[in-house]
């Protein structure tokens, strides 16, 4: 039976959020909202009281009793309380893990990966052909105090004495526990099995050691999930127990709080489903940027660490080089007035552009953080390496596979953008550009931003009501910008490179032409199914193969349908005044900024 009404909290770093779900005008939704400080650190050093904080504020706006002496009230006759509760959180960082494998690119890649799909910030990855050593291995394990520690390592039934030795150099380490004390921090072992009990005898007496099927059974299989369950669990067992008043939180939730990447995978996993699509997701920070993916049914995350919009800026510029920042700008700037205004934003992060060549330079670093973010999942997000594949019946011979990334953009359905930079643009199509020009989505590609961030509390919700958490996803969170039609192939300068055929509710059919290098906007409210047919020139692929006729559907949205002529991948754009003629073009087309800045002459913001 689905609940009348849902309390969900989201413990983050810097703010509790609390959003209180019922049926509104005979849809399940949001009703308020509340947010409040975290306080699991001093002087409170109580999770609860920033989540009493936030649900005050919710009470203060609906004028529900929600809370009777700081204890959570369930429903009762008078309509005071709620019928569920659900809890996310990354409070005091989040689950932070240390990862140990034996080879980098192999059995610690898949614990890494494993890791992270459990939500989790892996601080470092430690192996046998790491380049560091020894006794910086050890030091790095120490001085982390890891909230646990994932150990892999060799097929089953295989050589065992380089997992010993890995085991080794985590009981050398003998990290002591983040929170709490008077416990040992935990240790999954899901490496070789012929070697569970020699792990045992040698972590055993300093660490909590817990077993786990093999990540990596066979060098062609791997199996990720007993690994994320046995994560999950422990999270609870032992980072959340031991935290600063996460054990009145966990009794409010029937001892059930999620990872907040954890529960964002799981509302993007239900997505996918539901619509029968592959979906990427970003959700780009002040510090950090996640990238999410479900591939065919496969979910994965990674976490870019030092790739943000505000305390990590000077690192995108960094990692990409001013001038791939500089090169998104209407007008020309220089390297030190660029370096100037990401120093300011670094000292004062909380600040917002004043200018609109200031929020035009901070999209325009989003543009950056994204594409490296997204270079990163895709890297992480490959194929095995070390197994022998058939490349295809007609080369006949099996060769070792390089990893290939397993993120094919032309098989991705739907992009979904969040973060206070595409969440809170002034335009729609500032985010929708942003997104287009930093992940270069291919084919037939729907895109959204999430607007309120609600994503962890849903995914949460989606354990216990799935319906009722995508109606309200769709409802109140997901804002549809359109739809990004393009036929990826090399850059061109000039001429047709693809016909496209739509065909409209009404039945109007309208045949349209992708330009090389041209961006072209056809109107298409929100709501409204359009049928595509895209018939590529030579070299250009919509998803069916280079020169082959592509059908599907396109959804409307605030921007319409988006017509991509400019090639994949993107060429960098360079200097002078074709640059600044193609870049504005860009901008015109979907109407980004107003006049004056497009053409270079600024203004407010």
């Amino acid at each position: 039976m689905r609940p009348r009404t849902v309390l969900a909290i989201d413990v983050g770093s810097t703010t509790s959020k609390a959003i209180l779900l019922g049926v509104k005008d005979g849809k399940f939704g949001l009703i308020a909202r509340g947010q409040a400080p975290t306080t699991v650190e001093a002087p409170s050093e109580d999770v609860m009281v920033g989540v009493r904080n936030a649900v005050r504020q919710v009470e203060a706006t609906t004028g529900l009793r929600l809370l009777d002496n700081d204890r959570l009230l369930t429903t009762d006759r008078d309509g005071a309380g709620v019928d569920l509760f659900v809890a996310t959180s990354s409070a005091g960082g989040g689950l932070q893990m240390a990862v140990a494998g034996v080879i980098k690119t192999m059995t610690a890649e898949s614990a890494n990966r494993a890791a992270l799909g459990a939500g989790a910030i892996v601080m470092d990855v430690i192996s046998i052909d790491d380049a560091r050593l020894v006794v910086e291995r050890i030091r790095r394990l120490k001085e982390f105090r890891p909230d646990m520690i994932l150990l892999a390592g060799g097929t089953d039934h295989g050589n065992t004495s380089h997992v010993l030795a890995v085991a080794e150099y985590v009981q050398a380490a003998h990290p002591q526990p983040r929170f709490g004390t008077g416990f040992k921090v935990p240790v999954i072992y899901a490496g070789n099995v012929n070697a569970r009990d020699y792990v045992s005898d040698i972590l055993s007496e300093t660490m909590d050691v817990r077993m786990v099927d093999n990540i990596r059974p066979t060098l062609e299989r791997e199996d990720l999930e007993p690994a994320r369950a046995e994560i999950h669990k422990l999270f609870l067992e032992h980072v959340m127990a031991h935290a600063p008043g996460y054990r009145e939180l966990l009794d409010w939730s029937r001892n059930t709080v999620m990872p907040t990447p954890t529960a964002v995978g799981s509302m993007m996993k239900l997505l996918s489903q539901r619509r029968g699509r592959n979906v990427l997701g970003v959700d780009i920070g002040g510090a950090t940027t996640d990238v999410f993916s479900v591939m065919d049914g496969t979910f994965n995350r990674t976490v870019s660490a030092n790739l943000g919009m505000s305390y990590s800026m000077a690192n995108v510029m960094v990692e990409a080089k001013p001038e791939r920042v500089l090169q998104w700008l209407p007008f020309e700037t220089t390297v030190w007035e660029l370096q100037n205004w990401t120093g300011n934003k670094m000292i004062r992060p909380t600040t917002l552009p004043q200018t609109l060549e200031e929020l035009m330079l901070e999209h325009a670093m989003a543009r950056e953080a994204l594409r490296l973010s997204i270079a990163h999942h895709r890297s992480v997000v490959a194929g095995l390496k070390g197994v022998k594949q058939k490349r295809s019946l007609d080369a006949g011979l099996a060769q070792e596979t390089t990893g290939q990334s397993l993120i094919v953009m032309n098989e991705v359905g739907i992009i979904i953008g969040s973060g206070g930079v595409l969440s809170h643009a002034p335009r729609r199509s500032q985010a929708a550009l942003i997104l287009i020009d930093s992940i270069e989505p291919e084919g037939i590609t729907e895109l959204y931003v999430d607007s309120v961030f609600m994503l962890p509390q849903l995914g949460a919700l989606a354990e216990a009501d799935p319906d009722a958490a995508l109606e309200a996803f769709e409802g109140d969170c997901l804002v549809p910008l359109g739809t990004c039609i393009c036929p990826a192939g090399p850059a061109a300068e000039r001429g047709a490179i693809a016909k496209v055929l739509l065909t409209f509710a009404s039945g109007r059919v309208v045949s349209e032409t992708v330009e090389a290098g041209i961006l072209r906007v056809i109107p298409c409210p929100a709501g409204e199914e359009v049928g595509v047919e895209i018939l590529p020139g030579r070299g250009y692929d919509a998803g069916e193969g280079k020169g082959r006729r592509r059908l599907g559907k396109a959804r409307g949205g605030e921007i319409g349908l988006v017509l991509d002529g400019r090639g994949r991948p993107l060429k960098p754009l360079g200097r002078g005044e074709g640059r600044l003629q193609q870049v504005r073009s860009w901008l015109a087309a979907l109407e980004a900024y107003p006049a004056e800045a497009v053409s270079g002459k600024g203004g407010e913001a």
